[in-house]
């Protein structure tokens, strides 16, 4: 029982050293490659410019946003994540007790307080 317990820890063990291994290897091969010439170095005016879908760039390199582009999309990620925990909520909803739906109502809640704080202060406005 305790031989498997380790077992399972060295499985994760052996998946984090492939996962930090990977893209550590990829990169060190990526800046060899640059080093001994294998890997093209030609930047130039335009390989340097700012790409916007393939029209000329509009202002600056530095050309500031209106924040409220990131608050509508920074929303838009928190109530995308909501789904992430009510559908497998709603797919056990007939398993589940009193307490679970307690639960829910509560989360639902506070998304709703954020949601109006959000429309009170005119973030859901595009324009």
């Amino acid at each position: 029982m305790l031989d498997d317990y380790f077992r399972q820890y060295g499985l994760i063990a052996i998946f984090m050293v492939i996962a930090i291994g990977v893209p550590i290897s990829m990169l060190m091969m990526s800046w060899t490659a640059g080093r001994i010439g294998l890997r093209p170095n030609n930047p130039t005016a335009v390989k340097s410019d700012t790409y916007e879908c393939g029209v000329e760039p509009i202002g600056g390199k530095w050309e500031l946003f209106n924040f409220r582009y990131y608050m509508f999309a920074i929303l838009f990620v928190i109530f995308d994540v909501e789904v992430v925990f009510l559908y497998p909520w709603a797919a056990k909803f007939l398993q589940l007790e009193l307490f679970a739906l307690i639960e829910m109502a509560v989360f639902v809640g506070i998304l709703v307080v954020g949601l109006a704080y959000a429309w009170r202060k005119n973030d859901l406005d595009w324009a």
